[in-house]
């Protein structure tokens, strides 16, 4: 029987600290991932980190995945024309019923247009103004708290990314050591 991964989604202007504590746990508990890329070419994070994905969302195995980890993103409205990447997200959560969708920061924005944040408790970090602009949240769904699960999505504001990593991990149930990424006191 073929290892499921957590698919990793990169586009432009991705955030790498906000998956720092993820791929760690992930890495530290011995699950795969797979980057998957929105084009083949390198992808620059919005710290200029250029990553090449591993596959794109034209041609991933989605039933090779267990788990999509998304980054938040610099400038979430570079991203609010692509219908592809919103199907893909779609396609995914349709295809795998049981599918673990951990979002964070602004990347919850792509779970709200796919559907996925409908009736659902969520966090997302963008401010009560912008995310009416959108269109696509439901209000009275929305928690001010760092890290929410509702179901197999886990979202969190970009400054949660350390809880939220653990989370993750627990959710794939995971063995690592949580202490790790505790601060000292």
């Amino acid at each position: 029987m073929m290892e499921k991964k957590t698919g990793v989604l990169l586009y432009p202007l991705f955030s790498e600290y906000e998956i720092t504590v993820a791929l760690s746990i992930l890495k530290q508990g011995k699950h795969p991932i797979t980057t998957i890329g929105i084009s083949a070419g390198p992808i620059l994070g919005e710290s200029d980190l250029a990553c090449i994905p591993d596959q794109t969302i034209y041609d991933v195995d989605i039933e090779s995945l267990d788990s999509l980890l998304l980054p938040g993103c610099m400038d979430i409205t570079t991203l609010y024309d692509r219908q592809d990447v919103v199907d893909f997200i779609k396609r995914c959560s349709d295809t795998l019923k049981n599918l673990v969708i951990a979002s964070i920061s602004s990347s919850p924005y792509l779970l709200a247009r796919a559907g996925l944040l409908e009736n659902r408790k969520y966090t997302v970090g963008m401010l009560e103004s912008e995310r009416r602009i959108t269109g696509v949240f439901q209000e009275d769904h929305y928690s001010n708290d760092l890290v929410v699960l509702d179901g197999n999505i886990l979202t969190a504001r970009g400054r949660g990314f350390i809880p939220f990593g653990v989370r993750l991990g627990q959710l794939l149930n995971l063995e690592f050591d949580p202490k790790w990424y505790l601060a000292n006191e």
